[in-house]
């Protein structure tokens, strides 16, 4: 009895070492490299099972398998037996197993794990952990897009795991991370070398429009365009490269953002410290067109120093137009200093000052009564502008076209283009009015004939023309009109058609109007006071004596 309980330990202790030594199917076991042949290795995993595993299962990606007759290693036991009596194992599967173990616990303490991209998929990359594959999208791959890729295949480096998920396979990782972890770390020692208006050496990492980004070493700086030089620079191009050596100085840290201004003109001497000296009030000098904008143009005197000749400095004729139709961009320019304002580092400058006053030479060389010609530029309901020389105008009033006729009469004889002749009446320099008059190139017939007559006065006149209301008649060049009801005292005799044109009339002159030049004439107010002088010679109607006797013998004293 006591030989069968032995024996019955004995088969529970022989079971117990075959379940010890077979290992259950879906688990992770120990083998030892028996043979390598026909790019496999042969393992044995106990209890005489073999099985075959690929070499390249043992190999990281891009580097050659290491297994060695003799190596332990970890497989995972697929299936206990095929039907070629083999373990049918897997290196990659307990690798993976062994990995995920691993991460784990690194994604659990938030430390980083080494990994190598060897792949390209979707969107991103694939990414070898030692057994575990994860995915590392476009953009975690650098902390700027990268377009190639290349040289980062194969090539072992840390990663940070971002997400992971046993159950569904899939691991996200991130290079981009580590990069700005370490690009943090850089950049904060790097700024903590930096000083405000320390000179540093760096280089031109990018340009654009606004400046450049400078590398100090770890950490960008922005080189402002307008701190780049004293003088004005259009685009940075113009004097910087991408590559390039400069020395800046640091303007400004903001200790928050970690943002860097530099500037490179800082380290030059500044020309405004000079300015005032160099470039006295009225003092002339010859610069280059800038810059052209709609008040004016930009003029620099030397390197560094820019003066604006406004729109108003820029011609002394041409108003109102656009100062890129009087100057051009790097055109050479003589101007004259009006104006420093050194604190807002303005220099005001003159253009049309380099030139003489064009009203103050016309009036110097054209006074009063200088008789001048020009073409008709333009015709206003107030009178006609002349072209004189200087591109300057004259105007004549609507009063000084003409003698006889009416300004609105007048100026209907004109037309643009028209050259006429004209005296000068007055210049104002100040405010740049040329006066001019046509008729003053004429005698004043008007004047002329009534200057030594005065009203009430009997002077004899032509006939020129018969009319149904008169008639016209001139006096020493003068014309005038004489109405029916002035023709004579008797109604009956108030007849145009009893004259004839070129008959000469005794008339009495009624009005002389400067202003309006009319002159007054009148038969009948002669005929009235040659009465009226008789009856005061010869006595009156009222003493008896009838107005036949009194004019009988007025005209017998004639004879």
């Amino acid at each position: 009895m006591a030989q069968s309980t032995s024996m019955e330990e004995f088969e529970a202790l022989l079971n117990e070492s075959f379940e010890m030594d077979t290992p259950s199917e879906g688990s992770v076991v120990k083998g030892k490299v028996i043979a390598v042949e026909a790019g496999q290795a042969i393992i044995d995993v106990g209890y005489k099972m073999e099985g075959r595993v690929d070499l390249k299962e043992f190999a990281n990606p891009g580097e050659a398998p290491e297994v060695n007759v003799g190596d332990s290693v970890e497989v995972f036991l697929r299936q206990v037996e095929n039907s070629k009596g083999e373990a049918v194992i897997s290196r990659e599967m307990a690798r993976r197993e062994e990995a995920w173990d691993r991460l784990e616990k690194a994604y659990s303490d938030e430390l980083r794990v080494e990994g190598a991209i060897f792949g390209r998929v979707k969107g991103g990359f694939t990414v070898d952990l030692g057994g575990a594959v994860a995915f590392l999208p476009g953009s975690q791959v650098d902390v700027r897009p990268v377009r190639d890729a290349g040289p980062l295949m194969g090539l072992k480096q840390p990663f940070q795991i971002l997400k992971m998920d046993r159950r569904r396979g899939n691991i996200v990782v991130s290079r981009r991370a580590i990069l700005e972890e370490s690009r943090a770390e850089q950049r904060a020692e790097v700024i903590g070398n930096l000083a405000e208006g320390m000179s540093v050496e760096g280089v031109v990492k990018n340009i654009t429009e606004y400046g450049a980004f400078v590398d100090l070493g770890g950490v960008d700086g922005l080189l402002h365009v307008t701190d780049m030089a004293w003088r004005r620079v259009n685009h940075p191009s113009e004097i910087l490269t991408i590559g390039e050596t400069i020395n800046v100085q640091v303007i400004k840290i903001n200790k928050e953002t970690h943002r860097i201004s530099l500037g490179m003109k800082q380290l030059q001497e500044d020309p405004w410290e000079l300015v005032a000296g160099k470039y006295p009030l009225e003092s002339m000098h010859t610069g280059i067109v800038t810059n052209i904008t709609d008040y004016g143009a930009f003029v620099e005197l030397e390197a560094g120093v820019e003066g604006l000749v406004h729109v108003s400095e820029m011609s002394w004729t041409k108003k109102n137009v656009h100062p890129g139709k009087i100057v051009s961009t790097s055109q050479e320019v003589e101007v004259m200093v009006l104006e420093i304002d050194g604190s807002k580092r303005r220099v005001s400058l003159g253009l049309k000052q380099t030139q003489r006053n064009p009203w103050e030479v016309f009036a110097e060389s054209n006074p009063e009564g200088t008789q001048v010609e020009g073409e008709v530029k333009n015709i206003t309901e107030f009178g006609l502008f002349i072209g004189l020389e200087g591109e300057i105008d004259g105007m004549v009033h609507l009063s000084d076209i003409s003698w006889d006729e009416r300004g609105e009469d007048a100026i209907q004889n004109f037309r643009k283009g028209d050259v006429v002749q004209a005296v000068v009446s007055e210049v104002d320099v100040e405010k740049e009015r040329i006066s001019l008059s046509i008729k003053g190139m004429g005698a004043d017939k008007f004047a002329e004939a009534t200057g030594g007559v005065k009203r009430g006065a009997i002077v004899t006149v032509e006939v020129t023309a018969i009319e149904d209301g008169g008639i016209e008649v001139e006096y020493e060049g003068a014309k005038a009109f004489i109405r029916r009801s002035d023709l004579s005292r008797d109604r009956a005799e108030q007849r145009p058609d009893r004259f004839s044109v070129g008959n000469k009339v005794d008339v009495r002159i009624t009005n002389i109007d400067s202003k309006t030049r009319k002159l007054g004439l009148s038969i009948k107010a002669r005929e009235i006071a040659e009465e009226k002088e008789a009856v005061e010679q010869y006595g009156s109607s009222d003493s008896g004596a009838s107005l036949g006797d009194i004019l009988g013998a007025a005209l017998k004293g004639d004879e």
